[in-house]
């Protein structure tokens, strides 16, 4: 995710869009927890002193945070991870591997699911999102940080030689900047002055780090993408461009909802006995509602007719920014005639 913190305090508080802001405290203890595009511009980093920053931004304005909104985006995002893969590995809450090798929907290539999980991100919860495509999860790590904010760069088979001969030092990820000093005083600069060090003098100069230095200028990094959870539900969300009060333009929105979550419910081939509604309201409160069935469902009219109870229950006396519909309690419970047919995809670019 783009500058994750700072992006999602703009977005919730419209008014500091464009400007430079910074999560955390202000205090003369404090420290910057991360910092808006805008901020980092003047030189503003995560984990600087709040001082320092104030001092490289005169005009910087400090956000404090709120690390249960970030959850729970972050939550909202994994959801839309795994409509895609199982194999998804997160790192932190704004960033995480994705394996597409075989994927939930009938995309050739990992290059345009790519760009779907972001463009879907941008949709459902009104934030940009960057992406680095390529054969492992290093090479993929360096290229997520090329083309930032809202972006993303694929380094194919054929390229990956030549991207990390030519790639600077201080850009491989893992390489911090006290090991890059001590490469530069080696004559260090660049993938290929690393490519052309033997194996045995890497590992006299940087102890064990020295093989995995070795290995990965040539492109090897054989680590799998490691998923830690089982799907648990399934869901969708969206915020509107302007809260809405009607309760006929709710039930429109509710149904497209619904219909979304039958598409990708089709493509997993689960099926889920809890509905949860959830509606955030103009002052950000939000209210969530669920409902336990005895059978499973999986088709969107009996989805949709469960939210809209729940929504019927509701008294509202404020607006509304966002609807969201998760199906839980998730179970294998269609026929074979209605299951999907299984396509394993190549990873291609």
């Amino acid at each position: 995710m783009d500058a994750f913190y700072a992006s999602v305090e703009q977005r919730d508080h419209p008014e500091l869009k464009g400007k430079p802001i910074a999560v955390g405290g202000s205090s003369k203890r404090g420290v910057v927890a991360a910092a808006s595009y805008e901020a980092r511009k003047y030189g503003v980093r995560s984990a600087m002193p709040s001082v320092t920053a104030s001092r490289l931004c005169p005009d910087l304005i400090f956000v404090k945070h709120r690390f249960d909104v970030y959850r729970e985006v972050s939550q909202q995002i994994r959801e839309i991870f795994h409509d895609y893969t199982d194999l998804v590995e997160p790192l932190s809450l704004d960033e995480a591997y994705l394996d597409v090798t075989q994927n939930n929907y009938d995309y050739p290539s990992a290059t345009i699911i790519a760009y779907d999980i972001r463009r879907r991100i941008y949709e459902e919860t009104g934030l940009t999102a960057s992406a680095g495509i390529s054969i492992n999860k290093f090479i993929a790590k360096v290229a997520s940080d090329y083309n930032k904010p809202n972006g993303q760069k694929t380094i194919t088979p054929d390229e990956v030689t030549e991207f990390l001969e030519k790639l600077e030092i201080r850009k491989f990820h893992g390489i911090g900047k006290v090991t890059a000093e001590k490469m530069y005083q080696l004559g260090i600069f660049k993938g290929m002055d690393l490519k052309q060090k033997p194996l045995e003098f890497l590992v006299e100069h940087f102890g064990k780090s020295g093989a995995h230095y070795y290995n990965i200028v040539r492109g090897i990094h054989n680590s799998p993408v490691k998923p830690n959870r089982t799907r648990k539900s399934l869901g969708a969300e969206r915020t509107f461009s302007e809260n809405i009060s009607s309760e006929l333009f709710m039930k429109e929105r509710l149904e497209q909802i619904a219909e979304e979550i039958e598409k990708r419910l089709s493509k997993t081939d689960i099926a889920g006995k809890t509905v949860t509604l959830k509606i955030k309201f103009r002052d950000f409160k939000t209210q969530t509602r669920s409902k336990t069935l005895n059978e499973f469902i999986h088709r969107k009219e009996d989805i949709l007719k469960i939210a809209v109870q729940l929504m019927e229950q509701e008294r509202f006396r404020e607006s509304v920014r966002l609807l969201g519909i998760t199906l839980s309690n998730l179970d294998n419970e269609k026929t074979e005639e209605e299951k999907q047919v299984e396509v394993q995809l190549g990873f291609g670019f």
